[in-house]
């Protein structure tokens, strides 16, 4: 299972989104994350659109005091298209290292299903206590990095979503609500964003013992402040929080900007 340092990191990934329009469309968006007021994490994303076709590529590494206890890094991609509401993709590949430890995750879908899933090295199988996969928990899903794409007709639409999540090992919703439309800025991008908090649900793929996972179920508050890409129609997280039972941890963009 993947450690929780490794899925915080994967988690910022999801805030490298991209758009959609007749032409082609370039994006960068910098991420950084951090608990208690101290940096652990940073992550850096470009986007490439095309009519519906998408293609974003990024890197990941800690950072800060994190890098003290444990030196992760790696990268990530994803391509696919855009649905009504949000994307679809076609192939999901992350390849990190924590420490000396060298891992992959790869998933191909087709129209939403996850059709393989690949982990380097395998997955331990028969854990106690394991929630596993039902039938029909892969299909209407996608990645953690394109998930986070919706198309809306407006900034309180978009909080009307739920965003059906696959890493590659566990199956979750976070189901997402109104909060409030407020003024957002930072380099590339200056004006109003739609805060949305966000109920976790885990669906299969853990342990029902797993405190970190009760904790986001039962406790945690999960806010998502998403803004529009332009004129796309589509809207992205620009910074988000989540408590944890060590802290609260951020996600800030630095950088959130079309690319001429």
């Amino acid at each position: 299972m993947q450690s929780p340092k490794a899925r915080i990191l994967l988690a910022a990934t999801a805030l490298a989104l991209g758009a959609t329009s007749a032409r082609a469309e370039s994006f960068r968006v910098d991420y950084s994350v951090s608990i208690l007021g101290l940096n652990i994490a940073r992550s850096s994303f470009n986007s490439s659109i095309k009519g519906n076709a998408f293609q974003i590529n990024g890197e990941l590494a800690s950072s800060g005091i994190a890098r003290i206890f444990d030196s992760t890094k790696g990268t990530a991609s994803v391509s696919g298209s855009m649905g009504t509401h949000t994307a679809s993709a076609d192939n999901y590949l992350v390849n990190y290292s924590s420490g000396k430890k060298q891992k992959k995750t790869e998933i191909a879908f087709s129209n939403g299903r996850v059709t393989k899933t690949e982990n380097v090295p395998p997955l331990k199988q028969n854990r106690p206590n394991w929630v596993a996969l039902g039938k029909g928990d892969l299909s209407s899903v996608t990645d953690p990095l394109s998930a986070t794409m919706v198309r809306a007709a407006s900034l309180e639409d978009v909080c009307t979503k739920t965003l059906k999540i696959y890493d590659g090992e566990m199956r979750a919703d976070f189901r997402l609500s109104m909060q409030k439309v407020e003024p957002v800025e930072t380099r590339g991008f200056s004006g109003k964003g739609v805060t949305c908090r966000a109920r976790f649900v885990p669906i299969g793929g853990y342990r029902d013992n797993n405190k970190s996972i009760k904790f986001l179920k039962n406790k945690s508050q999960i806010l998502i402040t998403f803004a529009p890409l332009g004129n796309t129609g589509v809207y992205a997280p620009i910074k988000g929080s989540v408590t944890t039972e060590i802290g609260t941890v951020t996600v800030t963009a630095n950088r959130f900007e079309t690319i001429q």
